[in-house]
């Protein structure tokens, strides 16, 4: 059965993404306003986490409470894009790993090449949530799932800030048990295969690279 996309409608990661749009906007407030949103994004992403009771002791009594049980959370950026995610997640969740992935887009065949994979050493046990800020026509986000399916990842989501319906299309055709987390469904993909309106290339908005 094929996960529900989930759409972030929270009004201030709203505001932040219109920020993210606008061209005016300039690499170091890109920088930050991507990581912003990202750890808003976190806060959703990890709802599903599971809890365990323990026995603590305040400065006024011993009580109990709660902390985090069982799964771990392995980040995995798609470069250089993704990279650009990565600080605002480990801001909420700064025990999480951080695995990469590097994949171009070879210009003949338009096929996602790999060029570098490194992952924790236990990811098969993980809850893992590949970031990258657009998903367009999903070939990278594709090339990255099997690659850590490969690797006996189990537990795999998806996390951008915007995404084409073309993408969301084909990355459920491909991994049905993926869940996706989007701030945003944008109309389309134009005749370059970039999200419409989108934000153009993010990982140049980050880097300050034309």
């Amino acid at each position: 059965m094929t996960k529900e996309v989930f759409v972030f409608d929270h009004p201030l990661l709203q505001h932040k993404l219109t920020m993210i749009r606008k061209k005016e906007t300039g690499s170091k407030e890109f920088r930050e306003l991507v990581q912003e949103v990202s750890s808003l994004m976190a806060y959703e992403m990890t709802r599903s986490l599971p809890l365990k009771e323990i026995e603590i002791e305040t400065p006024v009594s011993k009580t109990k409470s709660y902390v985090l049980s069982g799964k771990n959370i392995a980040i995995i950026p798609l470069m250089r894009a993704g990279l650009g995610m990565v600080t605002g997640i480990l801001n909420m969740i700064p025990m999480a790993k951080v695995g990469h992935v590097g994949l171009y887009r070879d210009p003949v065949t338009l096929e996602a090449v790999e060029y570098y994979a490194k992952f924790p050493k236990d990811i098969d046990k993980r809850e893992i949530f590949i970031v990258d800020p657009m998903l367009a026509t999903a070939g990278t986000a594709i090339a990255a799932i099997q690659t850590l399916v490969e690797h006996d990842a189990k537990n795999i989501n998806l996390s951008c800030l915007i995404a084409s319906p073309e993408g969301i299309s084909a990355v459920q055709k491909a991994f049905p048990d993926v869940q996706i987390y989007t701030a945003a469904i944008d109309s389309g993909l134009n005749e370059h295969s970039y999200i419409t309106p989108g934000f153009g290339d993010a990982g140049d908005r980050l880097f300050g690279t034309k």
